[in-house]
């Protein structure tokens, strides 16, 4: 698949545009670190015996880390939107096509979550907020394809470990990737390479991602949701 730059930095755009609008407000910014805790602590909820498994420990921790983490992710996303069209001659096919997918799972996850946010300024987030949050700000369609998104890229680099030569690829792009600026991406990729050729498939656990994030999210657009076990018993 031929991956563009329009493609990757297009999404890098959305980003960016949630970010300043946030910066212009520091109510909204405040609900949105806030909204990001309880969201991965929600995660963590969700998921404690994965993160407990010695097999998916690490991959679910590269989850909880890197896609639902509460962390700023601005130096990796600058780094993408400075150097996409150097990204785009530099790294394999396969590479770019996760890079793209990323991409737009962040876009979507952080208006998402500026959304969520804005239903929530002032308040304290826990349970009642947060299913009160999530269905003002509607969407299930968008919901699934977040979830979507996450397991493509759960997907991609469980495939890119079944490719020996891939490996020694991205450690001989260490340096061309530091000089051209893309050091944070490297790091995310080896990491997620590492991980997840280190659990020996990733089958299982992609589905057990997916059986439980679509269930969740079932039963928070149900009405009546605040007196729904399946869904507060997955919720901080």
């Amino acid at each position: 698949m031929h991956v563009d730059a329009r493609s990757i930095l297009d999404p890098l755009a959305i980003v960016e545009r949630e970010r300043q609008r946030r910066s212009a407000d520091a109510g909204l910014a405040a609900a949105v670190v806030q909204l990001k805790a309880y969201q991965r602590d929600r995660f963590a909820r969700t998921y404690a015996d994965l993160l407990a498994a010695p097999r998916y420990s690490a991959a679910a921790r590269f989850f909880l880390d890197e896609l639902y983490g509460p962390q700023d992710f601005s130096q990796r996303d600058a780094q993408f939107a400075r150097v996409v069209p150097a990204l785009v001659r530099l790294f394999p096919p396969e590479i770019l096509t996760t890079v793209q997918t990323l991409a737009r799972l962040h876009a979507l996850s952080e208006s998402l979550d500026s959304r969520m946010a804005e239903a929530v300024v002032g308040q304290t987030v826990n349970r009642t907020t947060y299913i009160r949050a999530w269905h003002a700000t509607g969407g299930p369609q968008e919901r699934e394809q977040q979830i979507s998104l996450t397991l493509a890229v759960g997907q991609a680099l469980d495939r890119l470990t079944r490719k020996a030569l891939l490996r020694h690829t991205l450690h001989l792009m260490r340096g061309p990737a530091r000089a051209a600026g893309l050091g944070a991406l490297q790091q995310f990729l080896e990491c997620g390479f590492d991980t997840f050729r280190a659990m020996g498939g990733a089958d299982g656990f992609l589905s057990e991602i997916g059986e439980r994030e679509r269930a969740l999210a079932a039963a928070l657009f149900m009405p009546g949701a605040q007196d729904n076990p399946q869904a507060l018993g997955q919720l901080p």
